[in-house]
């Protein structure tokens, strides 16, 4: 098992580097075509492509980095490294944002000429690039959360390349120069929630709340019915990443149960049932009936 997980990070990585690479080098040609072209729609676009680079070099990076093994230091290991990539790649774009928003008004009322060509040309090279880039990730986007968040990072941005496209081949028809802030808002407010969602949940996780998907009352539910636990103490779940669950809890027994075997038994439902597969289970002092929980009390990890 260990090789095949390997092997797919492998592959990944790989696809990622590609698609890394294609968007880079389009990335900087759009910005380019953006100054040549005067076109706030390109960038705009070019700003969103800016999120797609930076989602696949946080997603590549958190393999890379991922891989190192915890340390004295760093007992975790360098999984939180994704989460501050990311957190940092939502406040860079939402300046980013804001600077085009506030351009679009401007131009709104004081349009400016726009190589309508030259962005048909450039918004067309940037579709084909996402369209490439989303073939090389589909295959890993089932298998891992960070390619997932990358994939639907170049899917979104491809629907902006869509829209510039448009924006041109209108401005091409009828010569409304104004069309080109209007797209460039457009893409804008469509980058915007979906920014703030990234902080948002980048946020959460750097503040240890409750990962996604689960309820403290519920968990604390699934452990109060396990059969010899009377009282259910100081539950805490946090991820340090995207894709882990960690917990800790400690218990009161009722009189007479054996403290390890409870123990096990509330470490098996917290990973059957909530998938939290990494767990600190503590048995307050006095509270077993054998005398296991004596002192501090035992712990036990999952």
């Amino acid at each position: 098992m260990a090789q095949g997980h390997s092997h797919g990070d492998g592959a990944s990585s790989k696809r990622l580097m590609w698609a890394l690479a294609l968007t880079s080098i389009f990335l900087i040609a759009e910005v380019v075509g953006a100054v040549v072209f005067k076109s706030l729609a390109l960038l705009s676009d070019a700003a969103h492509m800016f999120t797609d680079v930076a989602a696949l070099a946080i997603a590549l990076a958190a393999i890379r980095i991922g891989e190192r093994p915890a340390d004295a230091v760093r007992t975790f290991g360098y999984r939180r490294f994704e989460i501050l990539a990311a957190a940092f790649n939502a406040v860079l774009l939402f300046v980013v944002a804001g600077y085009v928003l506030y351009e679009g008004v401007l131009r709104l009322f004081s349009p400016e000429p726009v190589g309508s060509v030259g962005m048909l040309v450039v918004a067309s090279l940037g579709l084909v690039v996402n369209l490439v880039s989303m073939r090389l990730l589909a295959s890993g986007a089932n298998a891992s959360l960070n390619v997932k968040g990358a994939y639907l990072e170049v899917w979104a941005d491809m629907l902006g390349s869509v829209g510039v496209i448009g924006g041109a081949v209108l401005i091409m028809l009828t010569g409304w120069l104004w069309v080109d802030p209007v797209v460039a808002i457009g893409i804008g407010l469509w980058v915007l929630p979906r920014t703030w969602m990234l902080l948002k949940n980048t946020t959460h996780i750097l503040l240890e709340g409750v990962p996604k998907g689960l309820s403290l009352e519920s968990v604390r539910a699934t452990i109060a019915a396990v059969p010899g636990v009377a009282e259910v103490h100081d539950l805490h779940l946090w991820g340090v990443s995207s894709n882990d669950v960690n917990g800790s809890v400690h218990l009161v027994l009722a009189e007479g149960q054996a403290a390890e075997q409870v123990r096990r038994a509330v470490l098996a439902q917290m990973n059957d049932v909530h998938g939290i597969d990494h767990a600190t289970v503590q048995i307050e002092a006095g509270a077993s009936g054998d005398g296991a929980g004596a002192g501090h009390g035992p712990v036990a990890h999952r």
